[in-house]
């Protein structure tokens, strides 16, 4: 009995190791194909091919996936391209006869050794490539021929850009020493070894690196026999080593140096300029004034070297009664507004009479890329001598209001500037109304059309027209209404005329009135 249950047991043991054991097979089996990444290609095809779809690749082998740059699928046809087309001359073009042709076999360039050959095949749709090798006796196990092929001239690519790059490229260690470098780098260390010494590894440094700067890359200068080289510095950590660039800044160092020439001359202009001149650029921040501006605003120059903005500005004038008084607040913010909107239009111009009686002209201008220019002119004394001159102007006219006599004053081209009120009433008409239709034509016509028949008007009229010396004369005429006017004309400074009327009521007026009417009536 005990044999038996010892039978059982052994039985039982050795069909659960052979269960395990064949759950172990199957799982390895099926691991070993869910890794193994499903191919288009047989196992017997050639190392290095392609299958697309137009841009997209469907497949390719190991090989030819090594030819390929990281990126998408899609697309993957232009890099193909891009790193076959040095081995291949004209490949891009052959291959757009394909569809037509249906299959080529093209042969590498002469320069790739040994040759290689690419046949490209159309097939209902689906473009395949497959890069032949010429040589068969390679060892088993290593790449194929062609891919090495197109790796080494791809390496050859990448270093004759290294090399003919004008940028300087290299590369530092831990210890920031330079264990590599391009041919640009090379050129301006051999040239800035002193005499009797030799290149030698690690390269001699060329530029320091850099302790912490702002406001772009950072700047180095060489000194080389040709003059200074300027460049903007570059470092890129790789790992434990760094990447390094140079690339040349002269002309931007040039175009920086002239800015700043340019805006010392314009600084010094603005400088003597009794105009205050306030430039703002797109975002209404202060970027230039000159030293008017502080002393018709009364600014602390301190204030405006902070570049303060627009409204910024305005406050602080408002603050100092720089700024016309508004009935409230809130109107005056609004039409800062509308200062700002005018000035971006070239609409802004005003006259400010300030509290303490200067008064200000303020224009604003628009300057390119969005910027405003204002512009503060004190003009308290012009509009002092305009207000003096207008008083003298009224009071001049209140003079010759109180005359009796008749006045009209002609200027050297015949324009009456200037007539009182008893001459509005002796001819019914006063010519201030509209000074430009007052001129010596026009009114000799009215004052013949309102009197007698007589040559006088025409002497007038020649008289007020002339230039150069003139005598004083006088003359008479009769009004309509009978009374007599004496008429004296006299020249006066710059050309001008004087003309006076007196009328007077001659004794036998109504009789001498009668003809002059008749004469009138058959005219």
């Amino acid at each position: 009995m005990s044999d038996d249950w010892i039978s059982a047991a052994a039985m039982v043991l050795s069909a659960t190791f052979v269960v395990l054991a064949s759950l172990s097979l199957l799982a390895a089996w099926q691991s070993r194909f869910a890794s193994a990444r499903p191919s288009l290609f047989a196992p017997d095809r050639p190392a290095t091919a392609f299958l697309f779809d137009g841009d997209r690749l469907l497949d390719a082998t190991p090989d030819a996936r090594s030819l390929l740059s990281d990126g998408d699928d899609n697309g993957a046809l232009p890099r193909v391209l891009a790193c076959l087309g040095p081995m291949f001359p004209g490949l891009k073009q052959l291959l757009e006869t394909l569809p037509r042709t249906g299959q080529m076999i093209i042969a590498s360039g002469p320069d790739i050794i040994p040759p290689v050959l690419l046949r490209a095949e159309h097939l209902t749709g689906l473009t395949r490539l497959t890069m032949i090798d010429t040589g068969k006796d390679h060892a088993s196990g290593q790449q194929d021929r062609a891919t090495l092929a197109a790796l080494q001239q791809e390496v050859l690519a990448q270093r004759a850009v290294l090399s003919l790059s004008p940028t300087l490229i290299w590369r530092e260690n831990h210890k920031s020493e330079v264990i590599w470098a391009n041919h640009a780098y090379m050129i301006r260390a051999v040239e800035l070894l002193a005499d009797n010494e030799e290149l030698s590894w690690p390269l001699p440094r060329l530029f320091d690196t850099p302790k912490g700067t702002t406001g772009g890359p950072p700047r180095a200068k060489l000194v080389m026999q040709g003059g200074a080289e300027w460049f903007e510095l570059t470092y890129l950590p790789q790992g434990s080593e760094t990447l390094c660039y140079a690339q040349a800044a002269n002309a931007t160092v040039k175009a920086e140096a002239s800015l700043r020439e340019f805006m010392q001359t314009l600084t010094k202009t603005f400088a003597d300029l009794p105009i205050g001149l306030a430039i703002f650029d797109r975002t209404r921040v202060l970027q230039l004034f000159n030293p008017a501006l502080a002393d018709l605003t009364g600014l602390p120059p301190e204030f405006l070297i902070s570049r303060p903005t627009l409204s910024a500005v305005l406050d602080a004038m408002r603050a100092k009664a720089m700024l016309p008084e508004p009935k409230n607040y809130r109107s005056w913010r609004r039409h800062l507004t509308k200062l700002e909107e005018e000035a971006s239009q070239g609409l802004f111009e005003e006259t400010w009479s300030l509290p303490g009686g200067r008064t200000y002209r303020v224009l604003g201008r628009p300057h390119p890329n969005g910027a405003l220019a204002f512009m503060f002119e004190d003009i308290s004394t012009e509009m002092t001598r305009t207000r003096r001159y207008r008083a003298d102007l009224e009071l001049g006219q209140s003079v010759i209001d109180a005359v009796d006599e008749a006045v009209a004053v002609f200027s050297q081209g015949g324009q009456l500037v200037m007539s009182n009120q008893a001459y509005a009433q002796l001819w019914n008409h006063d010519p201030a109304v509209l000074l430009s239709d007052a001129g010596i034509t026009r009114l000799c016509a009215w004052w013949r059309d309102h009197s007698a028949p007589s040559i006088l008007w025409d002497d007038a009229s020649d008289f007020v027209c002339t230039v150069g010396d003139r005598t004083a004369w006088d003359g008479e005429a009769r009004l309509l209404d009978g009374r007599q006017i004496a008429c004296h004309f006299r020249p006066l400074a710059s050309g001008a005329t004087l003309i006076t009327f007196r009328a007077r009521m001659a004794e036998d007026g109504p009789a001498r009135l009668e003809p002059v009417m008749s004469q009138l009536m058959s005219a």
